[in-house]
């Protein structure tokens, strides 16, 4: 039988119609509310470009010395700190010292807009079962569809540039941190909590006093995660016209250039390697302290 050997589908007519009204839907959409929404996103742009100057006109023995004297104090490791200066003055002799900027400024602003939105988010679904339930599927969905298709309505709506990469880099690596809170206030021991009522503590009182420090290590390891998503994005980023490294390995990627594809590749593996060492080892020391450990 015909019917048993094809699944039953809408005929091509009717799907080129459907997908035309969706797209004149959504083209409207974002013609009638585009320009609001890119005027709302003009002070993160403006302190996007601000960020990006600093690193850019420091002179790069400063930013070099900020950065190992940042590593130093997350992880009291002169190790770690000689590592991160060294790999530092590598990619810089290798003249990837502008693009590395561009995407440092890129993944530490899209990482603070992710904290600033998703440690609330994640303290509302402790909170509440019912914003659990509701928010779960959703960031199912964020972190399941490929990261591709969030260039999609984001240049639809926005067009080419920073903001509509900088917003397809915080949807695609906010969950982390927003499960992470969720999970560490979660984790909060019931006698600590007990502790706080009995000293007649407020509820705001024991979120910040009790809760927040206490998943702390949690959250560290949240927004560790949240950095690696957002450097992975900011590369696919550059498809749209986000400037940083990911433009010479999207160039190397397009016309071949095995050695400049390469350097770019080993520059974002050396990011991504510092942020995590960073916020990894600052994680374990706040877990060690809360454990007595110091």
């Amino acid at each position: 039988m015909f019917w048993s050997n094809e699944f039953p589908q809408l005929d091509n007519t009717t799907l080129r119609e459907l997908s035309r009204a969706i797209d004149r839907g959504y083209l409207s959409f974002s013609r009638e509310f585009g320009p609001m929404i890119e005027t709302a996103f003009e002070p993160l742009l403006h302190f996007l470009i601000w960020f990006e100057r600093l690193l850019l006109e420091s002179p790069w023995w400063l930013v070099i010395l900020a950065t190992g004297l940042i590593s130093f104090l997350a992880s009291r490791s002169w190790k770690l700190m000689t590592g991160v200066v060294l790999a530092l003055c590598g990619i810089g002799i290798l003249g990837m010292w502008e693009d590395t900027m561009r995407t440092m400024a890129m993944i530490l602003v899209c990482t603070l807009l992710s904290v600033i939105v998703g440690i609330p988010i994640g303290i509302l679904m402790a909170r509440s079962e019912r914003a659990k339930n509701t928010i779960l599927p959703v960031l199912d969905v964020m972190q399941t569809m490929p990261s591709f298709v969030y260039l999609i309505p984001v240049v639809m709506l926005l067009g080419i540039g920073r903001v509509p990469g900088l917003i397809a880099v915080v949807i695609y690596a906010i969950s982390p941190v927003i499960r992470l809170t969720n999970l560490g206030i979660r984790l909060v021991e019931k006698e600590a909590l007990e502790a706080a009522d009995a000293f007649g503590a407020s509820r705001m009182q024991k979120l910040l006093k009790v809760q927040l420090p206490l998943a702390l290590p949690n959250i560290m390891a949240g927004i560790n995660q949240t950095i690696m998503m957002a450097l992975a994005m900011v590369v696919i980023a550059s498809m749209i016209g986000v400037r940083g490294l990911g433009q010479p390995v999207l160039q190397a990627v397009t016309n071949q250039y095995f050695a400049l594809g390469l350097f770019n590749g080993a520059a974002v593996v050396i990011l991504a390697i510092i942020f995590d060492r960073i916020t990894q080892s600052f994680g374990m020391r706040l877990q060690k302290h809360q454990q007595g450990g110091r």
